[in-house]
Formats: C-alpha cells, sequence, structure tokens
C-alpha cells in the first residue's frame, strides 16, 4: 500500500471517531475492555518503578504499547520513557543495521553496545550486528508482559557484559490462567502485513500448568523506493508448572527474518538535495559501480533459536533459591555487491581468470588485484589509456577501471556477491539465592549469585561471482574466494553478592561483583596457531550501594545510588588479523544517581539526576565513509581506546490521571554528554576526539507528552516526542536539525458496540502523524533518514 492508504484511513478514523465519540464522557474502562494489548496482559499502567530500589527504573504503560502497531519491534516501546532514544530504519523496525539505542550518553549501534540487554533476566549474548542479536530476535511484540529500563545504576545481578549505561529487560507475558484463542491481522502501508496467532491452554491438571503458543508471519518493504523484500517468521511458547516446592517456567522461541537494509547519508548536503532518499537503488543496471548500491543486494539474514527453564524454590521460611539455564543458537550473514571480482590467483598474463570461469574455490591468502572487466573468454581487460569516466554516482563518481564507455565494444563487467557468515551457540547456567530475616526493628536481605557462560562464535566471509551482471544480481552457489574463515571462543563466570538493610522507612544495600572473562580468536586456516589471539577481559571487584528513605510525605520517596559498571573486551574487536591486543582494556564506567519518587495513586513521578564517567571508551573507527566501503576490510573498522565520555543531566517522568478515563504523561530529559580526552592530544587528533565536544549521537534535550483516554469500548491517544540538535561526527561540524513525531492511535472492543462483533477488536496506528521530515539513527560517520508517516489497522480475535 502506498501514502493514499494513508489518507483515507485517516479520514476513515475521523469520521468513525465523529460518531463514535459524539459525546465524550470520562468513565473508568469496564472489566474486560481495556483493547487488546490490555488483554493480552500487556500492559503496566503505572511506568515508574517504586519500592526499595536504590536505582530508578522505569515500565512502559499500557499506553506506550497502544501507540505502537503489533508490526513494531519491541525496541519501540520504550522510546518514550525518561532517558531513552531508539531509533530504526522504519517504523517496523525491520532493519538491524540503522537501529540505534541511546540512554544518558551509553549507545547500542553499528560502532558500539553500551547497553546491556536481558530477555525475562536472561542474557541476550550481545546487541552487535555481527552475531548479536536484540530483543527483536527473541520476543513477539503481542507476546511482551512488559518492558524495565534501569537507565543507569542497573541491578547488579544483572546479566550482561554491555551494561555501561544501563539494562533493557524485556519481559514475556506469562500464560492466562483460562483458555483462549487469538487471531490476528494487520495491513498498513509500504506493503506490511502482519498474521499472529497464540492459544492459551489456561490451567491443565487441576491447576498446575499453564502454557501457550504463538507463531506470526509479517513483511513489508522499505519506504524509500519499494525495492525490499522484508520477512520475519517467529515462533515461540512459554509454559508455567507450579509442582509446590519447586515452580518451574520454560520459554521457547524460534525467529527467522529477512531484511534489506538502509543506508546512512554521509553529509548535510546530501539530505537537503533529496531527503526522502538513502541513496539505494531500485533497479538493477548492469553497471556494477551503480549496482553495489542495490537494495535488494544489502542484507541481513539470521536465524536465532532460544530457550530457558528456570526454577525457584522456598526451602524455608525466608530463603528463596533460583537456577536457570539456557541456550541460544544464532546463524545468519551479511550480504553486500561489491563491484569487483577479487584477484586472488595469479592466472599468468592473458589468460582467463579462474575467479571469473569458475570451477575452482580458493581458500584464504591476499588478494593480488581486482577485475573490473573480461573478454568473452573471461580475460581481464584494462581500461583504454587516457579514458575519463563519465560515472558520477554514488561515492562521488567513478574511475576508468569501473566505467564500461572505457572499455572496447564486447567487454562484459563482472560482480562479486559478497557473504559474511556468522554462527553462534550460547549455553549458560545461573544461580541466585536470597534470604530475608527479621531481626529487632530491622530486616535484612541478603542475595548472591553465580553465572556462567560458555560461548563459541564463528564468521567466515566468501565471496560469489555474479552470474551475469547484464541480467541480474543472482549468483554462483559456489564461492570462488574464502578471505577467512575464524572462530571465537569465549567463557563468562559472573559472580555478586548484595547486603540490604531496612529499619523503619530507611533502605541501605552494599554490593560487589566481579566478570572472570576469556576471549580468544582461532583462524581456522592457519594451523599453526600464528594468526590466534587471546584477551583477557576481566573486571576488578566492582562495588555498587545505595539508599532510600520513604518520607513522612506519604508516597514520596528519596533514593541515591553508586554503582561501577564494566563492558567486556567483545569479539569483535579481535577481527582485525595482525593487531596489537596488550593496549586494548575493557572500558568501566562509574555511576551516581539521586532523585525522588512520588506515587499518590492519582500521580506517579520521579526525578532523578545522574553524573556518570567512563574511561578506557574504545573508539569505533569506520570504514565506511563517503568514499564508499572497503569490501576487502577483514572487518568494518578498527577500534582503540580513547579516553572517556562524561555525562550528567537529570530526568523527569509523571503520570497523571486527569479525570476518570483520561490520562496524561509528561518526560523531559537533559543529557549533557561530552568527550574526555586521552591526555595526549596527538592521539585525540588521531582517534578523531576533541575532548569537550558533544558526544555524537545524543541529544541535550528530550520531552514527551501523551494523553491517553478510554470510555467502555473506546480508546484513543496522541503522543509528541521532542528529540534535540544531534552531532554526527566527534569534531561537531555536523548537527542534524531537531524534530517532533507524533503518534496516534484509536481502537474500539466489538463487544462493547454490538453482540455480533463479540471478541473482535479494531485499532488504528499512525506513527509519524504529521509526516515529519528528519534525520534518526546515526552511527558510523552517518545517519539515517527517519522514517516518514505509517498507517497500520489491525483486527484481533479472541475466542
Amino acid at each position: 500500500m502506498t501514502n493514499q492508504l494513508t489518507k483515507y484511513l485517516l479520514l476513515a478514523a475521523a469520521s468513525g471517531a465523529a460518531i463514535a465519540f459524539p459525546g465524550i464522557a470520562f468513565a473508568q474502562t469496564a472489566p474486560g475492555q481495556a483493547g487488546a494489548a490490555a488483554a493480552a496482559g500487556a500492559a503496566q499502567e503505572v511506568i515508574v518503578v517504586t519500592g526499595g530500589r536504590t536505582f530508578n527504573s522505569a515500565e512502559v504503560s499500557e499506553a506506550m504499547i497502544q501507540q505502537q502497531t503489533p508490526l513494531t519491534s519491541p525496541l519501540a516501546l520504550i522510546d518514550n520513557l525518561p532517558g531513552v532514544s531508539i531509533q530504526e530504519g522504519d517504523t517496523f523496525g525491520f532493519d538491524d543495521w540503522s537501529t540505534t539505542i541511546a540512554i544518558r550518553g551509553f549507545q547500542s549501534n553499528l560502532d558500539e553496545q553500551q547497553i546491556g540487554m536481558t530477555i525475562d533476566g536472561l542474557p541476550n549474548g550481545n546487541s552487535n550486528y555481527g552475531g548479536g542479536a536484540k530483543a527483536n530476535r527473541y520476543i513477539d511484540t503481542m507476546n511482551i508482559g512488559t518492558v524495565e529500563v534501569s537507565q543507569g545504576t542497573a541491578d547488579v545481578g544483572s546479566r550482561s557484559v554491555e551494561a555501561l549505561g544501563g539494562t533493557i529487560d524485556f519481559r514475556t507475558s506469562a500464560p492466562l490462567d483460562t483458555q483462549r484463542l487469538r487471531f490476528s491481522a494487520s495491513l498498513g502501508d509500504f506493503d506490511a502485513q502482519r498474521f499472529y496467532g497464540r492459544f492459551d491452554t489456561g490451567y491443565l491438571l487441576d491447576g498446575v500448568v499453564k502454557a501457550w503458543v504463538s507463531a506470526s508471519h509479517q513483511e513489508a518493504t522499505d519506504w524509500v523506493n519499494g525495492a525490499a523484500e522484508n520477512r520475519r517468521d517467529h515462533f515461540a511458547g512459554k509454559i508455567e508448572a507450579d509442582a509446590g516446592l519447586v515452580k518451574l517456567t520454560g520459554y521457547m522461541s524460534y525467529d527467522d527474518t529477512q531484511e534489506d537494509n538502509y543506508q546512512q547519508l554521509f553529509s548535510a548536503a546530501d539530505f537537503a538535495a533529496n531527503s526522502n532518499w538513502d541513496q539505494l537503488t531500485d533497479s538493477w543496471t548492469g553497471i556494477p559501480y551503480i549496482d553495489q548500491l542495490y537494495r535488494r543486494g544489502w542484507s541481513t539474514l539470521r536465524e536465532n533459536f532460544f530457550t530457558y527453564l528456570k526454577a525457584d524454590a522456598t526451602v524455608m521460611p525466608g530463603l528463596n533459591l533460583h537456577a536457570a539455564g539456557y541456550h541460544h543458537k544464532n546463524e545468519g550473514r551479511g550480504d553486500w555487491v561489491p563491484p569487483y571480482i577479487v584477484d586472488v590467483n595469479f592466472d599468468g598474463a592473458g589468460n582467463p581468470q579462474s575467479e571469473v570461469t569458475g570451477g575452482v574455490r580458493y581458500e584464504g591468502g591476499a588478494p593480488i588485484g581486482q577485475i573490473f572487466f573480461v573478454d568473452a573468454n573471461g580475460v581481464a581487460l584494462s581500461p583504454i589509456a587516457g579514458c575519463t569516466s563519465t560515472i558520477t554516482f554514488p561515492y562521488g563518481g567513478a574511475g576508468a577501471e569501473y566505467d564500461p564507455a572505457c572499455y572496447p565494444a564486447g567487454a562484459v563487467a563482472v560482480q562479486s556477491y559478497r557473504h559474511t557468515h556468522y554462527k553462534k551457540r550460547r549455553t549458560g547456567v545461573t544461580a541466585d539465592f536470597d534470604w530475608t530475616a527479621d531481626f529487632g526493628m530491622g530486616q535484612n536481605l541478603l542475595r548472591g549469585g553465580v553465572w556462567y557462560e560458555d560461548t563459541n562464535r564463528e564468521e567466515w566471509r566468501d565471496w560469489h561471482k555474479i552470474t551475469d551482471t547484464r541480467l541480474g544480481f543472482e549468483y554462483n552457489d559456489r564461492a570462488y574466494w574464502t578471505q577467512y574463515s575464524r572462530e571465537y571462543p569465549q567463557t563468562i563466570f559472573k559472580w555478586y553478592a548484595e547486603d540490604q538493610l531496612t529499619v523503619g522507612d530507611f533502605t541501605v544495600s552494599v554490593g560487589v561483583k566481579q566478570f572472570l572473562i576469556d576471549l580468544k580468536r582461532v583462524d581456522l586456516f592457519d594451523p599453526s596457531g600464528a594468526g590466534d589471539a587471546k584477551v583477557d577481559s576481566d573486571s576488578d571487584v566492582l562495588f555498587s550501594g545505595g539508599a532510600t528513605w520513604n518520607t513522612p510525605l506519604p508516597g514520596l520517596q528519596i533514593f541515591a545510588g553508586y554503582a561501577e559498571n564494566f563492558k567486556s573486551l567483545g569479539d569483535e574487536r579481535l577481527e582485525t588479523p595482525g593487531s596489537d591486543y596488550s593496549e586494548l582494556e575493557p572500558e568501566t564506567a562509574r555511576n551516581i544517581e539521586a532523585g525522588l519518587r512520588y506515587n499518590s495513586g492519582r500521580v506517579s513521578a520521579s526525578a532523578t539526576y545522574f553524573n556518570i564517567e567512563f574511561d578506557n571508551r574504545v573508539i569505533y573507527l569506520s570504514a565506511n565513509s563517503s568514499a564508499g566501503p572497503d569490501y576487502l576490510g577483514g572487518t568494518n573498522g578498527a577500534y582503540f581506546n580513547g579516553g572517556g565520555i562524561e555525562s550528567q543531566g537529570v530526568e523527569l517522568a509523571a503520570t497523571i490521571s486527569i479525570v476518570p478515563g483520561l490520562r496524561g504523561y509528561l518526560s523531559y530529559t537533559y543529557t549533557d554528554a561530552s568527550y574526555l580526552g586521552t591526555g595526549t592530544p596527538a592521539l585525540d587528533t588521531t582517534i578523531d576526539v576533541t575532548p569537550g565536544n558533544q558526544v555524537v549521537g545524543i541529544p541535550e534535550n528530550m520531552a514527551v507528552a501523551s494523553l491517553d483516554w478510554m470510555h467502555g469500548p473506546y480508546r484513543a491517544g496522541i503522543s509528541a516526542k521532542y528529540t534535540d540538535e544531534r552531532f554526527v561526527d566527534a569534531a561537531n561540524s555536523w548537527a542534524v536539525d531537531d524534530y517532533i513525531l507524533a503518534d496516534f492511535y484509536v481502537g474500539v472492543s466489538g463487544d462493547g458496540v454490538s453482540d455480533l462483533l463479540r471478541g473482535l477488536d479494531f485499532s488504528l496506528t499512525v506513527n509519524n502523524l504529521f509526516d515529519e521530515s528528519y534525520l534518526g539513527g546515526i552511527t558510523g560517520g552517518g545517519a539515517f533518514i527517519g522514517a516518514p508517516r505509517t498507517t497500520v489497522f489491525t483486527v484481533t480475535a479472541d475466542f
């Protein structure tokens, strides 16, 4: 569907609203009429987490879930929480390549992964593009129970080796107590469609067991030129069994995704020239230099299987034990279409090139050149002497070696289809205890645990000849060259302990944790071991602590927290053979926060001040630039320790029940995030860091305002988020403009309208309601164009 659909659906929605809501009377939603998301058990009304925590955290609300569509990535649900900025290539989050997450100056994107992510409290592995997996690979949006974001000082027991800047915990919904069969179908702009089914068994075996299973399929094209073929198939199941002394919880998910990527823009001039084109093309021209930007040749393919089994037991009053085992399997590849064949074998002057004629597969070795055009026999040709190329796109134009006009008649262009293959296996176990004991006027909570994970990631890159560049991008199944093949075995061991003492209205906690991590690179093409490498990425003993005070004013709590956070050296740091890793150190961070929480029932609010400093920042220098990618590089860039970042700011959030049925939400975030130098000006210049400059991709100001209304079977809401200008480069020479995005939804539960519609629910969601033009995610020296207005209509049926 095109944007014409948006106009018609908006008109229909406005007309329907005028008919359905002629006289708006505010009233509490009747039980069972809160809409599809609420019926799924997916909503939490209060987004500010209070309790006895000495750090700040927040959960998504029902309204935040309803502001997004079932097609939407789970990541988008948290975008309105204070301190959080989520940017994706399109509204549906189909492209992991263009996904960026920022919280308090920390980021997860193509360049760096500094934010922890867990699934039901268990580790996601990591979040990087090469073999990593974000939450959208593990969970279907309609199976989410809630999402909790600990923005800075995360829980001492959190299982992540990336949590410099807090942790995002995505929690799957529990099986329902009663049997239910649910079907959902969505249609939207950009050929978007989705079909979902879930069956909840209800209680079985006299109330001992309950479970659900689900399946979904969704697809869409890209919003730029409609060339992408994006699809996702997801299967999942969850079971809970209460055997008396032990409660068991099991979860399994399988996700199969193909995504055609978006591309960054690398200058403000490119955006000004055409704000609706990311410079990837939709038509195959037969000219390799131009076709290297053919969208369907920029692809991400991934399969993820994840399962766990948890056991929780109370062995005596006050003493609880928890254990879990999990397994994760990840396979896939990333595709590119370099505009040449790599010459890896000397075939003799004037002889046919074996890389072109086929039949031979070369394993390893260094390239000796590149082949651009050949004659009918497969013999490499050189451009006509003195010829000047007339090709002006992309990357500022081509040299004579790329231009068919610079070769004699009958010359045939040759091109590669490059695959980078990823395979990963993770198996881990966790064990925890918590012991609560009362004494005198106080209560003491002692808890601790361990986490062990064994991981092996494989990566290899092979190059396939595009069969005939004159016809299309189909390629030979047999690769002509495998550039490299490596394994990255890794073991992780973490222990932690925390003691929390509560006396009256005061709670004080002290905790310690430590990570012991061994990581290797094994070159499978070099049995001598000369290409292997090893790093120890152990942390010091890391301290945390804090205090809360439930003040005499009812509902008001004061808290303060401190934590030393850590990010290990990931295996992507070892992807450049021959590099010296002896000086590369893990990143560390010191997080301090203090604030207020208030909850009166009608008003729930928080105010938090944070101050963060982290050292040994690993800087990623991207090979992707306005001059074009270095396709032959063993990685997409290089890594260095480059000083650090200092970040401080304020987060404010409030949820207000204005009148029965009408709820408002406000949040504001101020972040002052700047680079710290290495202490050596020459090194700062080399790694392009200017001390005091604003951190790339981090807005100083963000603000959210939303209104959500429910009355009987009807619901509607609108939200708007302001994002301040952000810098694309560390030199702070290019700032993208600030912008405001608005989301709108309207829905009705059919059984409140007519008995004929019982069990049905209808919703219409419009993201980027006013079709704002803006630059969104920032990474790799460029910025991705933000998605335009996108409309989705969903029907959900329950039986």
